[in-house]
C-alpha cells in the first residue's frame, strides 16, 4: 500500500506545547519522537510505500547528526520516498543514500527526490510536493504537500499531508499524531473539502 505524510520535524524542540504553528503536546523530544515512530508503525509494514513529503528533522540552533536522523528513519516501517523540504539537506541524503539498506530485491530502504513525485491513484494524479502548488484548473490532479504545518490552501485540490494539518481533522476516523495517510484516506479529505469550500467553509 501507498501512504504519505510530511513535516514530521523530529527533534524540533520548539514545537512542543500548544502553538498556533504546529502545536505539538509533548513533554519531551524523545515522547514526540516516539510517538510517530509508534503510529507510522501501526500502520505501516515493510511491503508498503510511505511519500514522505519534506522536513524530516530539524533543530534551529543545533541541526541534528545525520546519524541521529539515520536511526529515527531506520525504525521506521516501509520503503521510504524522501522528497526534499526546506530543512532537508543534501549532505543528509547523500549520508542516507551510502548507509542505504535493501527491503527486498531492487527495493532500498529509501529513495530521494529534490523536487516532486507524481503517480496514479484511482483515476486521479498525486502531485506530490513540499511546498504547496497553485495549479491553476485541474482535472483529476491532487497537489499533495506539508510546509504550511497548522495552515490549509483554500482549495479542495491542494492537501496538506503534514503531521500538524488541519485537513486531518476531516477524517471521520481520527488517526493518532504521526500516522501516515492513506490513500482512502486521501480521498476522504478532498470531497469533504470540496463540499466545505462549495458551501463557504474553510
Amino acid at each position: 500500500m501507498q501512504y504519505f505524510t510530511a513535516d514530521t520535524h523530529f527533534f524540533h524542540e520548539q514545537l512542543l506545547g500548544n502553538n498556533d504553528f504546529a502545536p505539538r503536546l509533548f513533554s519531551s523530544i524523545t515522547e514526540m519522537n516516539q510517538a510517530i515512530i509508534t503510529a507510522w508503525n501501526q500502520r505501516v509494514t515493510d511491503r508498503d510505500v510511505v511519500y514522505h513529503l519534506g522536513d524530516i528533522a530539524m533543530h534551529p540552533s543545533n541541526y541534528p547528526s545525520n546519524e541521529e536522523v539515520l536511526t529515527i528513519l531506520q525504525q521506521l516501517n516501509g520503503q521510504l520516498v524522501l522528497i526534499k523540504g526546506n530543512h532537508d539537506n543534501r549532505a543528509l541524503f547523500k549520508f542516507l543514500a551510502k548507509h542505504n539498506s535493501l527491503l527486498g530485491p531492487d527495493r532500498p530502504k529509501f529513495q530521494f527526490h529534490d523536487v516532486g513525485v507524481l503517480i496514479k491513484a484511482d483515476h486521479f494524479q498525486f502531485f506530490m510536493t513540499h511546498y504547496p502548488l497553485m495549479m491553476g484548473i485541474t482535472k483529476q490532479t491532487i497537489n499533495l504537500h506539508g510546509h504550511i504545518h497548522h495552515s490549509s490552501v483554500p482549495i479542495a485540490e491542494n492537501i496538506n499531508v503534514g503531521v500538524d494539518a488541519p485537513e486531518l481533522e476531516l477524517l471521520a476516523n481520527k488517526i493518532p499524531f504521526g500516522t501516515p495517510l492513506s490513500v482512502a484516506e486521501i480521498f476522504e479529505i478532498y470531497h469533504k473539502k470540496q463540499a466545505l469550500l462549495a458551501n463557504g467553509k474553510d
